[in-house]
């Protein structure tokens, strides 16, 4: 048996009719570039502004350039500081970078792989202006305390909800609970366009204005530019898509929650499975398990016909970019310790009890066991 990391054409076939009749009407509309007077594009923002339950949300043309822009909105550029996890993929800081800020890594929970609150203070300066939580993995990060620290220093949360599209926190939908929000809806997401695409959520309505107009050349009105800006639209099509997705949403996240219960169940010894915090709802973008010899076991299934990847194999201060002399595994003593344990297996809605159970049975054959 085979068993894909991810199978997006099995979720095209399921709603094909759907995604097939939404890319005609943008081709019959001619409504390809995004922006004010594309109705796709208007659509989604208010489809996804009503599932969210926020008062702004603005379309952009992926993940990475939504973090860049809102960090952007809230005035964070040179010789500022913005907290970041030590665990997570490398736009978190490549976007705090981009506008002439200086990343700052905080190590991650042992539970839940998120940033670590209780370690975020310690690393608060003079030049501190944000901190940017993931949710990593579809988890959501401790917000309340997160939220605490950032009203304690008078500090900007700009929240990366890339891979947790759904998830909850308390009662509360992430993406609305810091000052700002940032969505990728890159491909294999739990939302995914077919192509790159991203959007920032708020209740600021100066810092919505403000991103729209970075993300369309500084305009306010055609021809208008007030501020510096850059070309980051979401296409008509992608955003015809999202909005036929976005309804089957709530289905897929119970999909995804249904096949993390079954891992849960039957993996035995030898196997830690992710843990999900306590009064909150994971979304599974990526079901991550750690495990001795990751090297071998992934060799092992991917002999079988099982994919796995790893996400991700190097802790962001580890990594060549920004790593330095001093750089120690004992000054991100979890995240140095899980980046050669961790290992992300098959998950995606469509994922059968079958598939399931051969992932399951396949690590007894790959020296592990269960």
């Amino acid at each position: 048996m085979n068993v894909p990391f991810v199978d997006l054409h099995a979720q095209y076939e399921s709603i094909q009719t759907q995604i097939d009749a939404a890319i005609h009407s943008v081709i019959r509309d001619t409504a390809f570039i995004g922006g004010a007077n594309n109705k796709y594009v208007q659509t989604f923002e208010e489809n996804f502004k009503a599932y969210l339950g926020i008062d702004e949300v603005m379309t952009c043309a992926n993940g990475t350039d939504s973090l860049e822009i809102l960090l952007q909105a809230f005035g964070i550029g040179q010789g500022d500081e913005v907290i970041v996890p030590a665990m997570t993929w490398i736009s978190t800081a490549e976007a705090v970078n981009t506008v002439g800020a200086k990343p700052v890594f905080v190590d991650i929970e042992a539970d839940y792989y998120t940033i670590d609150p209780a370690l975020i203070e310690a690393k608060i300066t003079a030049n501190t202006k944000a901190i940017i939580p993931v949710h990593l993995y579809g988890q959501p990060a401790d917000m309340d305390a997160i939220m605490a620290i950032a009203t304690k220093h008078n500090l900007i949360v700009i929240e990366d909800c890339a891979q947790s599209h759904g998830a909850m926190y308390k009662g509360k939908m992430v993406g609305t609970i810091g000052h700002a929000s940032s969505f990728s809806f890159y491909p294999g997401k739990n939302l995914g366009a077919y192509g790159d695409a991203g959007c920032m959520a708020t209740n600021d309505k100066a810092i919505a204005e403000t991103c729209r107009m970075i993300a369309n050349h500084g305009q306010k009105g055609k021809h208008n530019h007030l501020i510096p800006g850059r070309n980051s639209r979401l296409d008509g099509i992608h955003a015809a898509i999202l909005s036929v997705k976005l309804p089957y949403l709530q289905k897929w996240t119970a999909q995804r929650n249904a096949v993390a219960a079954y891992y849960q169940a039957h993996f035995q010894n030898g196997i830690v499975t992710p843990a999900t915090r306590p009064d909150c709802q994971h979304v599974f973008h990526l079901y991550v398990i750690q495990t001795n010899d990751r090297t071998q076991v992934a060799h092992e299934l991917k002999e079988r016909g099982i994919e796995t990847a790893v996400h991700y194999p190097t802790a962001l201060p580890f990594l060549p970019v920004y790593a330095t002399p001093e750089t120690q595994p004992s000054d991100y003593p979890v995240a140095s310790v899980f980046q050669h344990r961790i290992l992300s297996i098959p998950m995606f809605p469509e994922l059968g009890e079958s598939q399931q159970d051969y992932v399951i049975q396949s690590f007894s054959y790959a020296g592990t066991e269960v």
